[in-house]
């Protein structure tokens, strides 16, 4: 799947295809986690090892306030304790597949939305 670049200072996901994730800059491996200005790969793998002390690392790089978890082909969702959890580090989260996020982080990246992308 192709997508259009939105800015070059942002990480807009340029294209998604099996497990890699191609930025305008760089070529990433799922699972990655992506903002507007950091990007890593990280070793959540499923939604069940996902808590606030493997994610503060990865928000705290880049600020966000909204979290859109990609879960691969079909969509999964959180453990309603996860998703208070997230809430209480004052993050708004959402699952999905990870082609719906990966169309919503550039959508929300376009609106200068403070976003991060999660994908499993």
């Amino acid at each position: 799947m192709e997508f259009n670049q939105q800015e070059s200072e942002q990480n807009s996901i340029i294209s998604v295809e099996d497990s890699q994730i191609k930025l305008a800059h760089t070529t990433l491996n799922t699972p990655c986690f992506i903002s507007p200005k950091y990007f890593t790969e990280t070793e959540i793998t499923n939604l069940d090892s996902l808590d606030k002390a493997l994610l503060f690392p990865l928000s705290s790089e880049d600020d966000i306030d909204i979290l859109i978890i990609g879960t691969g082909s079909a969509t999964q969702f959180l453990h309603p304790k996860q998703q208070i959890a997230i809430q209480q580090m004052g993050i708004g989260v959402e699952s999905m597949n990870s082609e719906s996020a990966c169309r919503s982080f550039n959508l929300l990246l376009s609106d200068i939305r403070r976003v991060g992308l999660l994908l499993l």
